[in-house]
């Protein structure tokens, strides 16, 4: 059965050891550094990451750095600041970057480190619009990784969605803020480490499923499919899940005929680059993550790609401190947070 948390106010943290961005402390010096980018404007990827991050500090002894979109003028997270990322140099040391960004365009110094990072061929994990997530300037020396590029460098095309996680931005396939996703387990694939601990139905989440197109890119494994759910009733006026709920009703029709692929590993290799491993999830909304099913599919594809073994049961996901996701949406993100709001609590 899927597990929903309790949605609770986070409050009363102590400040990390920088004012721009957050760190977890990893188990020894030798601990494994994983870097996560948040940086959307509608799915809430400065509450996700952050849990995220304490989940592999807190229980599987990763060292975690979490950046976020800061305004320069306030030192404030902001999401639809698009132009700035601090904190990008913690890729040089980074056996792992996880990125959820949407659209961004960064100066040449902060792209600068995220190319450094995939020539070098180290793993990434992107989530949910991070197929889409750079909109560069066309006339800037990063045209390359816009979402949808078509210029001259034509192993480029379609951009860093395209090339790196083996798709860009398609289309909502399901209906947005009215259907929610189900995932259900790829044929042939339940022994996959990434599903350790999971059946059909555990990962769940309130944001609707993307169409990609299929069949996907050569070197894609597709572990996780997409089922599109119905909501009962209308959203409830407060309700961060918006009226669904996991045992909302299979949608019928077109909708589910075929599913979508929601979660896949890719083998990339950039231009003038190494070859590299990434995993990607259409999933990834804040609110996604109340389901600990979905919470443990990322966490799992996480430690594969550092090459940790897993347990038959999966990785353990259990909440570090309170979680308040709210509800996704543009302009709904909470104003005045600095990233210290997001340092973990005194144990």
């Amino acid at each position: 059965m899927i597990q929903l948390v309790t949605l609770m106010v986070m409050g009363g943290l102590p400040a990390p050891d920088s004012d721009l961005w957050v760190s977890y402390p990893g188990a020894g010096d030798d601990a494994p550094h994983v870097v996560l980018i948040a940086g959307d404007e509608e799915y809430r990827s400065e509450q996700a990451l952050p849990q995220l991050g304490k989940i592999l500090s807190v229980h599987h002894g990763v060292r975690c750095t979490v950046l976020f979109p800061i305004d320069p003028a306030s030192g404030e997270i902001v999401p639809t600041c698009l132009d700035n990322i601090p904190g990008l140099e913690a890729l040089e040391t980074a056996d792992l970057m996880v990125i959820a960004t949407r659209f961004r365009d960064l100066s040449d110094e902060q792209m600068r480190h995220i190319d450094a990072y995939l020539k070098a061929g180290k793993p990434v994990l992107g989530m949910r619009t991070a197929t889409h997530g750079f909109r560069n300037a066309k006339d800037g020396p990063w045209a390359h990784y816009a979402n949808g590029y078509n210029g001259p460098k034509a192993e480029w095309k379609g951009g860093f969605g395209r090339l790196v996680l083996g798709e860009k931005w398609v289309a909502h396939h399901g209906a947005h803020g009215s259907q929610s996703t189900r995932g259900i387990l790829a044929p042939g694939k339940s022994e996959h480490p990434a599903l350790r601990g999971l059946s059909d139905g555990d990962v769940w989440g309130p944001s609707d499923v993307y169409r990609v197109r299929v069949p996907m890119l050569e070197g894609t494994e597709v572990v996780m499919l997409g089922q599109c759910l119905d909501r009962a009733g209308p959203g409830e006026d407060g309700d961060p899940l918006m009226g669904m709920r996991p045992g909302d009703t299979v949608a019928e029709g077109a909708r589910n005929d075929p599913l979508m692929p929601l979660a896949w590993f890719r083998s990339y290799e950039i231009p003038g680059g190494k070859p590299g491993r990434a995993f990607t999830t259409t999933l990834g909304a804040a609110t996604d993550l109340v389901a600990s099913g979905s919470r443990r599919m990322i966490v799992n594809a996480a430690l594969h790609l550092l090459g940790r073994d897993l347990p038959e049961g999966g990785a353990e996901v259990t909440l570090v401190g309170t979680y308040e996701p709210t509800r996704f949406g543009f302009g709904q993100f909470q104003r005045g947070l600095r990233p210290s709001a997001h340092a973990l609590a005194p144990r």
